[in-house]
């Protein structure tokens, strides 16, 4: 294995705690409606080149964020495409051993919906995320109004929202990359 500079050591201790070093990703709209909105600047992480980079074990490392995600929506990192409740949800990821990883969690809300692509729909995710359901998917983050509700992304348009978590909603799990 080689031998890691200070600045890699820096990289990964950053991402172990959840600090980005890249930036904000863009929001994936491409067309104007309207001089000045989002498609006329296409902000966001990366300017050019690809952001999601295929590992090949079936995870996905995002550049812009650092973090590592399950690849297939369907696989054994999404509970095999089942739903779950929030409390078995956070059980299920941390209990989750994929691609030799066992620092698997569910993604809080802002992890979540950085991955949602608004120039796509139904899903509204990169295609290099297979099978990924147009449906709602559980964060770990707990809403603030009341210890009952925690947030979901729904993958059909990137809506975000709370319901209850006595529901069963997808998972997908997450990991700090290295």
């Amino acid at each position: 294995m080689p031998q890691l500079t200070a600045y890699d050591k820096f990289v990964q201790q950053a991402l172990k705690y959840g600090f980005s070093l890249f930036g904000l990703p863009k929001t994936g709209q491409t067309a104007v409606y309207q001089a000045g909105d989002d498609g006329t600047y296409k902000k966001g992480y990366p300017k050019t080149g690809t952001r999601f980079v295929d590992n090949g074990d079936g995870t996905i490392t995002d550049k812009a964020t650092g973090l590592m995600w399950v690849q297939d929506g369907t696989g054994a990192g999404c509970n095999n495409g089942a739903t779950l409740t929030w409390n078995n949800a956070i059980d299920w990821a941390e209990g989750l051993t994929f691609a030799t990883y066992s620092d698997w969690r569910l993604p809080n809300v802002k992890e979540l919906q950085s991955i949602v692509d608004y120039g796509r729909v139904s899903p509204a995710i990169d295609p290099v995320f297979t099978n990924t359901q147009s449906d709602l998917y559980w964060s770990s983050t707990t809403y603030a109004g009341g210890s009952g509700y925690a947030w979901v992304v729904d993958f059909l348009d990137g809506y975000v929202g709370l319901d209850g978590k006595d529901s069963a909603y997808y998972v997908r799990a997450v990991r700090a990359g290295q």
